[in-house]
């Protein structure tokens, strides 16, 4: 009575729960029981999301009603050169994606970039927020509210550090609107991305300041966290890793390699990525960061909604001495090499394929990446580390006629020139 025909005769029966099938077999047999009733209902057949690679059992913690996987095309990008501070050489960067030209074009960037000399990346701060939101009856109360709350940050952070053996409180900040009093919390969620850490310890310390003051608890993500969605306070205050790279381009590589100028390349992105990011309300000043974010967070196990916040980036470029300046910023980045999807058999490869050793090795070097660097700066492809570009003039248009190189593990850089 195990086996999926048995299985998805007893659901018919109602005997079974749809949701239930686990307790009753093993987790191969439920998805194949869930199959057949998919099937039947829909007249679809599943035989492709059904040849998954990976027990079950594996992808438990992460998906429920399992009936297969959705199997994407990955594709490697390099190697690139990076000096990312805590572990630098040479990486390959692993990108699960179904827009064709894509790698292609990142491969491209990664040869430009590595003709100057390679990238250099650093990440600026660190910190998975979550920021509850409390009633209280008035503003006279917000305030002893938020007074309370600076004066007792320690017994705040003793809390919440008493629910993790990983996490570090780093800061509190209120912010009062009206009879409403928003605390963002701060942590160091070391290689964790760092989310489910971050809301468990906070409800440890909200549940002090209920004890100790007259506010009241109303929803433990107040939405100033901000999580999976777009948001200013993430812009400018930052969530998860806050990264920023630059590289300088030779004139000759950028005439030779991209054809076109770095004069053109600096108005162009003056004039598209900030005029026509501001005129347009934008949070994001640059090209197309999202593409490449969205393929490296699925090819390392990412959390593919908080590509929202990742592809949040500003780009620069600028002539120097007649050769071009780029950078990137990314201020929110959210990623991890433990927990969440990463656990997961195909994205655990994806996160280990860059081979950076191998590569620095050959070149006479081992990159020692220091033990408590942040994931950003550990793990070439924990975050999207990608060069991507475009031509930027060239004499017939092309499917992708624009300069980005984007790089995000610890930068995503885009310097577009005339995506069509």
């Amino acid at each position: 009575m195990t086996d999926p025909a048995s299985l998805a005769d007893r659901v018919r029966d109602g005997e079974l729960g749809f949701h239930e099938l686990e307790d009753h077999a093993d987790a191969d047999a439920a998805a194949a029981a869930r199959r057949r009733l998919v099937e039947e209902q829909s007249g679809a057949s599943l035989d492709a999301v059904g040849d998954y690679g990976f027990p079950a059992t594996e992808a438990e913690a992460n998906v429920e009603n399992m009936v297969g996987a959705a199997q994407i095309p990955m594709g490697v990008a390099g190697p690139v050169t990076i000096d990312g501070a805590a572990a630098d050489g040479e990486f390959y960067l692993p990108f699960a994606t179904t827009e064709g030209a894509l790698l292609a074009s990142v491969n491209r960037g990664c040869s430009v970039i590595d003709r100057a000399g390679g990238a250099t990346a650093r990440v600026t701060k660190s910190g998975m927020t979550r920021a509850p939101v409390f009633r209280v009856a008035d503003v006279a109360e917000a305030e002893a509210t938020v007074e309370w709350v600076r004066e007792h940050e320690a017994r705040l952070a003793e809390a919440a550090e008493s629910t993790t053996s990983h996490g570090e409180l780093l800061d509190v900040t209120p912010y009062v609107v009206g009879n409403s009093v928003f605390l963002r919390f701060r942590y160091d969620t070391k290689d964790a991305m760092g989310m489910n850490m971050a809301t468990i310890a906070t409800r440890e310390a909200a549940e002090v300041l209920e004890r100790e003051t007259t506010a009241e608890l109303v929803a433990l993500s107040g939405n100033l966290c901000t999580d999976k969605k777009p948001a200013a306070v993430n812009a400018v205050e930052g969530r998860g890793r806050s990264v920023t790279a630059d590289v300088t381009l030779p004139r000759d590589v950028v005439e030779d390699r991209l054809h076109t100028t770095p004069e053109a390349i600096a108005e162009i992105n003056t004039r598209k990525n900030h005029v026509g990011s501001a005129k347009a309300g934008s949070l994001g000043f640059n090209a197309q960061v999202a593409n490449v974010v969205a393929a490296m967070f699925l090819a390392t196990g990412q959390d593919a909604a908080q590509v929202v916040e990742g592809s949040n980036a500003i780009t620069t470029a600028e002539v120097r001495s007649g050769d071009l300046y780029a950078s990137v910023s990314l201020a929110s980045l959210e990623v991890g090499t433990v927990g969440g999807g990463t656990r997961l058999p195909t994205q655990a490869e994806g996160s280990t394929c860059s081979a950076s050793a191998a590569a620095a090795t050959h070149r006479g070097r081992t990159p020692t990446p220091s033990p408590n660097a942040s994931p950003s700066a550990r793990s070439p492809a924990s975050s999207p580390c990608s060069p991507r570009s475009d031509r930027a003039t060239s004499p017939a248009p092309t499917r992708a006629s624009g300069a980005e190189f984007t790089s995000g593990r610890t930068f995503t850089f885009t310097a577009d020139v005339a995506h069509v």
